[in-house]
C-alpha cells in the first residue's frame, strides 16, 4: 500500500482551512497551522509535509516570511510551495515566486484547479526526489556514496551543535586492497567491494546509523546520539562483520582474508566548528591503525 502523501495547509481563517480539507482529504493527509510560526514547527516535526499550501495574509508572521525562512533551510527548501491568497496583483504573484513557490492561485480559487495543480506538483516533487536519491546512491556497491554522506554529516552535525549531543565516525579502509586486485583481478575487486559493503550495513542496526562508501576502497559510518565507548562497540562489530566473511586474501600481509583498518573518533560538536574536524579526527586515527599493523580499530 502507497503511503499517502502529507499537505500542509496555513491559513489564519477556519472557513479556507475547512475547503482545502475537505477538497483534498480524501486524497491526502492534510495538516493543520494557523499561523507562520505554527506552521515552521509543523515542518520540521516528524510529520514533514510534501507540499505547502500557504497563505499570505496572516498575522505577525505573513506567508512570504514564511516561505522565505524554508528557502533557506537546507531541511526544507525543496518543500514545494503553493501560495494561495487573496492578493492578486502581478506584483504579488511575482514576489512568491522569486522567493521559490513553485506556483500561486488567486482566491476565489477553482476547487478542479487546486486539486489539478497540487496532484501535478506533488508528481513532479516524486520524480524529483527519485532523481536526487539514485544521485546519493554508490554505483558499485548499491550502499550511500560519498555525496550522502557529506550531506547527512552536515544535518546530523547542526542536530548535534542544537541539542548538545555527541557524534561519532568510523573511517574504514579494506587493507592491502591494491594488492587484492593485482591478484584476483578488478572484477574480483568489484565483487569484494560488494560483499564488504553489504556486510558493514548489516552490521548496524539502528536507522539512523549511515554506512557509505567513501572511496576507493575506504568506507565510512556515522553514528548520531553514540559517545566514544558506543562507537568503539560499533567498530569492532564492523572489524568481525568482514573477519567473519573469511574472504581469501593470499597477497595480504596481515592476515590470509581480508581485513580491516578502522579509526572511530567522537566529538560533542560546537558552533565554532565544522564537520571537517570529525572526518580529521577519524582519518588520523585510521592512519594511525595502518601503521600500527593494520587489521586493527583505534578510538
Amino acid at each position: 500500500m502507497n503511503k499517502r502523501e502529507k499537505i500542509l495547509i496555513v491559513d489564519d481563517e477556519r472557513f479556507n482551512i475547512t475547503i482545502l480539507v475537505d477538497l483534498l482529504g480524501g486524497d491526502y493527509d492534510t495538516i493543520i497551522a494557523k499561523n507562520g510560526e505554527q506552521a515552521l514547527k509543523r515542518i520540521q516535526s516528524a510529520t514533514r509535509p510534501d507540499i505547502v499550501l500557504l497563505d499570505i495574509m496572516m498575522p505577525e508572521m505573513d506567508g512570504y516570511e514564511v516561505c522565505r525562512r524554508l528557502k533557506a533551510d537546507p531541511r526544507t527548501e525543496n518543500i514545494p510551495v503553493i501560495f494561495i491568497s487573496a492578493l492578486n496583483q502581478p506584483g504579488d504573484e511575482e514576489k512568491g515566486l522569486e522567493l521559490g513557490a513553485v506556483d500561486y492561485i488567486s482566491k476565489p480559487f477553482s476547487p478542479t484547479l487546486v486539486k489539478l495543480r497540487v496532484r501535478n506538483h506533488l508528481r513532479l516533487k516524486r520524480q524529483s526526489d527519485i532523481l536526487h536519491n539514485l544521485a546519493l546512491i554508490d554505483g558499485l556497491t548499491g550502499i550511500p556514496n560519498r555525496r550522502r554522506f557529506d550531506e547527512y554529516l552536515g544535518q546530523q552535525w547542526r542536530n548535534a551543535v542544537t541539542n548538545n549531543l555527541p557524534l561519532s565516525l568510523i573511517m574504514m579502509d579494506i587493507d592491502f586492497f591494491k594488492h587484492y586486485n593485482d591478484t584476483y583481478g578488478h572484477t574480483a575487486g568489484d565483487d569484494c567491494l560488494r560483499t564488504v559493503a553489504q556486510s558493514l550495513v548489516d552490521a548496524v542496526s539502528r536507522e539512523t546509523d549511515l554506512v557509505a562508501r567513501y572511496g576507493g576502497e575506504e568506507f565510512v559510518c556515522l553514528l548520531p546520539d553514540t559517545d566514544a565507548e558506543g562507537a568503539a562497540k560499533i567498530g569492532a562489530q564492523l572489524r568481525e562483520a568482514v573477519l567473519a566473511l573469511e574472504a581469501p586474501h593470499d597477497q595480504s600481509q596481515v592476515a590470509p582474508h581480508v581485513t580491516l583498518s578502522l579509526g572511530a573518533a567522537t566529538m560533542v560538536p560546537n558552533p565554532d566548528e565544522t564537520p571537517t574536524s570529525l572526518v580529521e579526527q577519524a582519518d588520523k586515527l585510521l592512519y594511525s591503525a595502518k601503521q600500527q599493523g593494520r587489521n586493527r580499530l583505534l578510538t
